[in-house]
C-alpha cells in the first residue's frame, strides 16, 4: 500500500473513530460475495423490494464481485449497540420495527457516505460505500409506495439518490465472512419463539464497508 493510500486510510479511521465506529482496513480481496446472500433478501425479509438499498434495485453478486475486484483496499466499519434506546427486549420490539432502528441506520448509512464522500473529494475518486440495513432517508420509499413492477428501473425515481447506498448484504456480501477476515467473530442473535425481528437483546453489531483505491 502506497503512503499516500495509508494516510488516507489513517485520516478516514480517524473520522470513523470520533463517530464511535471501528474500522479496519481490508484487502479487497477478502470481501467475500457470495450468490447464496441475495436469498435471505428475497426470501425471509420483509424489507424485500420495498427500498431502493435492498434487492432487486441493488447490484447482483456478479456485478459486486466484479466491482470488488477493481479495487486494492477497503476500510471495514464496525457498529456496536442501537443508539436512541436504552437495553432492550423482545417485548420492546413494534411488529414493523424498521423505525424502530431508525438512529441505527442513520448512524450506519451516513458514516459510510461522510467517509466515501471525504475520499472522494481527498482525491480517491473510485471511493464507493456500502451501507447496512434496508434504507430510512424517507418515512416511506418510493419503491413501498409503488405497484406494479418491480426493477431496477424504479431507482430514477429515488428520493435521494445522493445518498442512498446498497447494504453489504443486499449487493451479495457475506459480512460473517468478511468480518471473520480482519478477525471479527460474529453470531446471529436468536429471536424469541423464532418470531421475527423478536431478538432476545439488543447488544447488535452492525457493519458498513469503504471500497478504495
Amino acid at each position: 500500500m502506497n503512503a499516500t493510500l495509508q494516510s488516507e486510510i489513517d485520516k478516514l479511521t480517524a473520522i470513523a473513530t470520533e463517530k464511535g465506529v471501528e474500522a479496519r482496513t481490508i484487502p479487497a480481496r477478502e470481501v467475500v460475495v457470495a450468490d447464496w446472500v441475495r436469498f435471505k433478501c428475497r426470501y425471509g425479509c420483509k424489507g424485500y423490494a420495498k427500498h431502493f438499498s435492498c434487492p432487486p434495485y441493488a447490484p447482483t453478486p456478479a456485478e459486486t464481485r466484479a466491482m470488488v475486484n477493481e479495487y486494492e483496499t477497503a476500510l471495514l466499519l464496525r457498529f456496536e449497540g442501537v443508539p436512541g434506546h436504552e437495553p432492550f427486549g423482545p417485548d420492546d420490539i413494534p411488529e414493523d420495527f424498521h423505525g424502530f432502528y431508525t438512529d441505527l441506520i442513520l448512524w450506519v448509512n451516513q458514516t459510510v457516505h461522510l467517509l466515501e464522500k471525504t475520499a472522494f473529494y481527498d482525491g480517491f475518486y473510485k471511493a464507493f460505500g456500502f451501507g447496512g440495513y434496508p434504507c430510512i432517508y424517507c418515512e416511506d420509499c418510493v419503491a413501498e409506495e409503488s405497484e406494479g413492477a418491480v426493477d431496477e428501473s424504479m431507482r430514477r425515481t429515488c428520493r435521494h439518490m445522493d445518498l442512498v447506498r446498497p447494504s453489504m448484504e443486499a449487493a451479495g456480501m457475506d459480512v460473517f465472512a468478511t468480518a471473520g477476515n480482519v478477525g471479527w467473530e460474529l453470531h446471529t442473535i436468536p429471536c424469541r419463539d423464532l418470531e421475527y425481528g423478536k431478538v432476545i437483546h439488543s447488544n447488535i453489531t452492525s457493519f458498513g464497508l469503504v471500497m478504495l483505491e
